[in-house]
């Protein structure tokens, strides 16, 4: 009987995703270190959740992928989720959140006083849809511009190293989620 329960629900699961979108895999996931940032995702309405798991391993990959960076503290900052290096004056946080009032996006901030979202909308104009100079917003159904969205967390997570010693084949390499293409 529970065998039954398990297959429908992930069947049931399956039928209310979009076609062609990846799912969460919580067995790969990486496991909490904060309690309170593991329950904030609990809270997350499913599909909604899902997604924001899918940004929080992209972060943590990226992180991890990305020279200098070192290790990444996940807090809360404002009762969201938000990633930064452990080291300080390398980089900046990167949060992760629902959009507020609305039931079917999600975002990823990045701090209103830093250029990173000006230099988003520079390089990847057409890839993403802009929250003032503070946010990358998102639809349960976009399918996630992945390498680019890496390349901008990159640029949050070495934020404050000197730019002119850093390149994007050095800040973006390939990960596993990203099936072991290269970087184009």
């Amino acid at each position: 009987m529970a065998m039954r329960r398990e297959k429908f629900a992930g069947s049931r699961a399956a039928r209310a995703r979009p076609s062609g979108l990846p799912t969460a895999a919580p067995a790969a996931a990486a496991a909490f270190s904060d309690p309170a940032v593991a329950a904030v995702f609990a809270a997350f309405p499913e599909r909604l959740r899902a997604r924001l798991l899918e940004l929080r391993a992209l972060i943590l990959d990226t992180a991890k992928a990305t020279p200098c960076v070192g290790e990444i503290v996940e807090t809360l900052k404002w009762g969201e989720p938000a990633y930064l290096p452990k080291t300080p004056r390398v980089g900046t946080t990167v949060r992760v959140n629902a959009l507020k009032g609305s039931a079917d996006r999600y975002v990823v901030y990045f701090p209103c006083q830093t250029t990173l979202v000006e230099t988003f909308r520079e390089r990847y104009p057409e890839t993403f849809r802009f929250q003032g100079n503070r946010a990358i917003v998102f639809a349960i159904g976009d399918r996630l511009p992945t390498k680019a969205l890496r390349h901008c967390v990159a640029l949050a997570l070495t934020y404050h190293l000197d730019a002119r010693a850093l390149t994007v084949s050095t800040l973006v390499r390939a990960t596993s989620s990203d099936r072991g293409r290269a970087p184009r």
